[in-house]
């Protein structure tokens, strides 16, 4: 397959194809059609042979070269069935979407304080007992596995579950897996509301390139227990809102709600394993 793609990739190749694809043409016909001299297309149409992607026959004085379908369904059917996985992944979809609330809210961010007050609500029914949707949202070792966005997974987690408790959340991409690309973002907080299996609130700052501070969120967290489980709303709301922030408003919908749609899964999944291992408390950050 990688010697198809490397044959067709050429466009004088490419060209040649589409002619043989009307008819069997010989190596003068084809040189005159493409406009090109006769020892390059000879070149050209040898190489596509070697590929498979033609054959020829001498009749004469004359070589006349034909299509070979077969690869070149071979090829499409490859292609169609990436094609058809990129779709099923449904990652495109997400990626267009967020691309269009990228566009919206950089028009947006004109001067400091653009997005203040803005809030996004959500609301969650869970397969489980108030008591174990709290452990899920306090508990690093649970947090760890549910708190970051499709692709991404959490590298590192504090999150201290008392008033005035220091909260520090690093993200990397998912699949990498000895942490060498770089820090995909980084957060500091602190939590405000602690009231078990009823409410949780706290303040959370993604953090810039440079250090500085995107926004703060409020994040207020409401459980109530119902006979199937628990519902839980949450309220975000934004103040603090810098210029450079507006890549990370546009991600909080699309974001925060996959999180919490992978904590409804892991709530549902019950008892589990968890494997997060939390840095050596001495090396942890301390902004």
């Amino acid at each position: 397959m990688n010697a198809l793609l490397s044959v067709l990739a050429d466009p004088a190749r490419w060209r040649f194809v589409a002619l043989l694809a009307e008819r069997p043409r010989s190596v003068g016909v084809l040189a005159q059609l493409a406009g090109a001299r006769q020892p390059q297309t000879t070149k050209h149409l040898q190489a596509l042979e070697r590929a498979g992607v033609v054959t020829s026959r001498r009749t004469g004085q004359r070589r006349v070269y034909a299509l070979q379908p077969g690869p070149l369904r071979d090829l499409a059917t490859v292609l169609n069935r990436l094609a058809d996985a990129a779709d099923k992944a449904g990652m495109r979809e997400t990626y267009d979407r967020y691309g269009l609330e990228l566009d919206a809210e950089r028009s947006a961010a004109q001067e400091p304080g653009w997005a203040d007050g803005r809030s996004f609500g959500f609301q969650r029914s869970l397969a489980a007992r108030p008591e174990t949707v709290w452990r899920h949202l306090t508990e690093e070792s649970l947090t760890a596995h549910w708190w970051a966005p499709d692709g991404l997974r959490v590298s590192e987690l504090v999150f201290e579950a008392r008033p005035g408790g220091r909260i520090v959340l690093e993200y990397r991409e998912d699949e990498d897996a000895d942490d060498s690309a770089a820090v995909v973002g980084r957060a500091r907080g602190a939590v405000e509301e602690v009231r078990p299996t009823e409410r949780l609130a706290y303040r959370l700052c993604p953090l810039l390139p440079d250090g500085g501070l995107a926004f703060t969120g409020h994040l207020v967290f409401d459980l109530r227990p119902t006979t199937a489980g628990t519902d839980l709303e949450v309220l975000y709301r934004i103040t603090d809102s810098t210029v450079d922030s507006a890549d990370f408003v546009a991600g909080i919908e699309i974001g925060f709600g996959q999180s919490l749609d992978r904590l409804a899964a892991l709530v549902a999944a019950g008892p589990h394993t968890t494997e997060f291992t939390e840095r050596d408390p001495e090396t942890r950050s301390t902004t």
